[in-house]
């Protein structure tokens, strides 16, 4: 399974139900495949079902290889437990359909990890009225949270939210006046911007994580490294695809590598009650000055309610801004 620390395989039952943002592809890919290969049922949340089919049929060929190689402990089932659900985090009706899906099929969700995200992006603006790295990287994931946090409270002990955030917070400034940024598109950073929905991730840890104290679901994000996936899709100028040239043959480790510590803290019970902290490379890490400072995590919180409420009920607003 690679050098260095690892993840212990953890044999679970089909009733476990993991739910994954963005997993046909790179990181996300990586944490389904290794979760359901342990037996869990995964729930692979994407855009594309053309894509998704095509990835479990590439989990499930890689599921026999490692069954080949005797890999121990994992699932005597045949084939993978992996479900696609349509969700495009673009759009909050998309969002909002996809839980009203989810609710309606009386599962239990044990596990749900935002991982989706968009990387350096031009200024791009929502249907809703969102700048889209804002939107998709750190509002749907927020109302996804808000909404199924219900049913992970109803779910048995243990449950477990978790973030794919970045060191790349600490590129983003804490500036509420211009989170959804509408100045000249010229003028838009994107590695400013995309810092900001990382730190906003981090923060939001923190901020739910006190809220959530006690009880049988816990938050916690992650950075993965810098990983060679299709994040870098993204970077489409000269300067920066020669740049990215480097970053892969020097810097950037294997999808499967960058999720280890992701994989981790989905199935490792020695997580159970860990809350509201940022890690790095299996340890807990502390991160930028703004990302700790409990008055900007409690402004970003309230300002982020303000965002999202005509997606949230009144009782799911109550809910995932309860104070313990």
């Amino acid at each position: 399974m690679g050098s260095g620390p690892s993840f212990p395989i953890v044999p679970m039952k089909r009733d476990k139900v993991i739910l994954i943002t963005g997993a046909n592809s790179g990181l996300g890919y990586e944490i389904a495949k290794w979760s359901a290969m342990m037996g869990a049922t995964v729930i692979l949340a994407c855009r594309s079902e053309s894509k998704t089919k095509e990835a479990v049929v590439k989990m499930n060929q890689e599921f026999q290889d490692e069954k080949s190689k005797r890999t121990s402990q994992l699932s005597e089932n045949t084939t993978l437990a992996l479900e696609f659900m349509h969700l495009d985090l673009v759009s909050f009706e998309s969002v909002t359909n996809f839980c009203e899906a989810f609710k309606k099929s009386g599962r239990k969700l044990h596990v749900l990890f935002c991982n989706a995200g968009l990387g350096f992006i031009p200024y791009q603006k929502t249907a809703d009225g969102m700048e889209m790295l804002l939107q998709v990287n750190y509002l749907s994931h927020f109302v996804i949270i808000a909404k199924l946090l219900e049913v992970m409270q109803q779910s048995g002990p243990d449950c477990r939210i978790l973030l794919m955030s970045s060191v790349a917070h600490q590129w983003g400034t804490f500036d509420l006046k211009t989170i959804n940024y509408s100045g000249p598109p010229d003028r838009f950073s994107s590695k400013n911007y995309y810092g900001r929905s990382k730190l906003y991730q981090i923060m939001q840890a923190a901020a739910m994580g006190r809220r959530i104290s006690g009880s049988n679901v816990t938050i916690n994000s992650i950075h993965p490294g810098v990983v060679d996936t299709p994040f870098w899709r993204d970077w489409d100028s000269g300067i920066r695809k020669c740049l990215l040239c480097c970053i892969k043959c020097w810097v950037a480790i294997s999808s499967f590598e960058g999720a280890k510590c992701s994989i981790d803290l989905t199935v490792n019970p020695k997580h159970a009650g860990v809350n509201g902290l940022y890690w790095v490379d299996f340890k807990i890490v502390t991160p930028s000055s703004d990302a700790r400072n409990k008055q900007k995590q409690e402004e970003l919180w309230e300002t982020t309610l303000e965002l999202v409420r005509p997606y949230l009920t009144e009782e799911e607003m109550k809910r995932i801004n309860l104070r313990n």
